[in-house]
């Protein structure tokens, strides 16, 4: 009679290749001993930099870009840029179908949200062919946290006009108060 001896080994089940503890396939030379290697990536100043950055940023504003390649400035990361800009980007996704409505749901207030309810399933800012941007954009503040605000949208030969008032709550995020858009112009 003979008997069958079976080794198992820890880890996990289904365990790729064959390979047992420490990743060395059955049969294979091991390696001499010596300091084992270290499986974490050493922190480069750089990447220790741009994880902070990116960390640290506040809700509702924009990451930290890096200078152009060609135009080194005396900062690697611009100012975060200004809500009635961030918030013209926003509305040009939701009434041009890039994005749905219930998108801007903790970013509008009073009657605003009603207001992109009605114009989105339209799309008033999509066009054939040409992918619609923002042209120029400016903001007018009113008083401390209140902005009137215009952005021309373009889309080929088409330019848009829109408007928007922007209010920052108690809790100092910015939120779209109201919304208009202007008649097209070829």
């Amino acid at each position: 009679m003979s008997t069958t001896a079976t080794r198992t080994t820890p880890g996990p089940a289904g365990r790729r290749g064959g390979r047992g503890p420490g990743g060395v396939r059955p049969g294979a030379p091991r390696p001499a001993a010596g300091p084992a290697p270290s499986r974490t990536p050493a922190r480069t100043p750089a990447r220790t930099a741009t994880a902070r950055t990116t960390r640290t940023a506040p809700a509702g504003t924009a990451p930290a870009r890096s200078a152009p390649p060609g135009g080194a400035t005396g900062s690697a990361t611009r100012a975060p840029l200004p809500p009635h800009i961030l918030f013209a980007e926003r509305l040009l996704a939701v009434l041009s179908g890039e994005r749905p409505v219930h998108w801007m749901l903790g970013q509008t207030v009073g009657e605003a949200y009603d207001q992109l309810i009605r114009l989105a399933p339209a799309t008033p800012l999509r066009a054939r062919g040409a992918r619609p941007v923002v042209r120029r954009c400016g903001g007018f503040p009113l008083r401390p946290g209140v902005v009137e605000a215009f952005a021309s949208i373009a889309a080929g030969e088409q330019v848009r006009a829109m408007a928007f008032r922007l209010e920052q709550g108690t809790d100092r995020k910015w939120r779209c108060a109201a919304v208009e858009l202007g008649s097209e112009r070829h």
